[in-house]
């Protein structure tokens, strides 16, 4: 019953290091894979006032929501494993897997759905520094690592159309 609670900890501390370090710190370099995370997800949620369009098109595709899914689909092959020998940890592994995509999917689709259960995610998209508030599904990481910032309704992206830096 321990891989139950260390898989939390674990699948929470992945979404901080792979936001953090594959999507934010190498997806700014060109031609890095990771890339679309950047140039399309951030944009649209920017431009969008944290919705992006692009979840209403089929996961099927060579494009941000697709390469999302094929990542999240290749984390869940590489924990599978594990699972003979340790069934609970890779199993809420597996659950935090899914319910990574689906709160985030759901975060980006609804706002105001964001602002109210994930408000740590809108503000990562919506507020002046995207280079913080690395979780999705809880903040836990962050404020271990000190990274959660909570912005002021006046501070936030939503009025204006603020600049996507270092996106052209």
């Amino acid at each position: 019953m321990i891989g139950i609670p260390l898989g939390l900890l674990y699948t929470n501390l992945g979404e901080w290091l792979i936001h953090k370090h594959i999507l934010h710190i190498r997806a700014r370099r060109k031609g890095s894979f990771f890339r679309f995370h950047w140039i399309e997800h951030h944009r649209n949620a920017r431009i969008h006032h944290m919705h992006d369009p692009d979840y209403h098109r089929s996961v099927f595709g060579w494009h941000a929501q697709g390469k999302e899914a094929l990542c999240l689909v290749g984390l869940a092959l590489a924990h599978l494993p594990l699972l003979p020998v340790a069934p609970f940890f890779t199993g809420t592994v597996l659950y935090g897997i899914w319910n990574y995509y689906t709160k985030h999917k759901k975060a980006h689709l609804d706002p105001e759905w964001a602002k109210e259960h994930l408000p740590w995610h809108y503000d990562h998209h919506m507020g002046p520094d995207q280079d913080c508030n690395w979780c999705v599904t809880h903040p836990f990481f962050d404020y271990i690592m000190g990274t959660r910032k909570k912005w002021r309704e006046e501070q936030l992206v939503g009025k204006a159309k603020a600049s996507h830096e270092g996106v052209k």
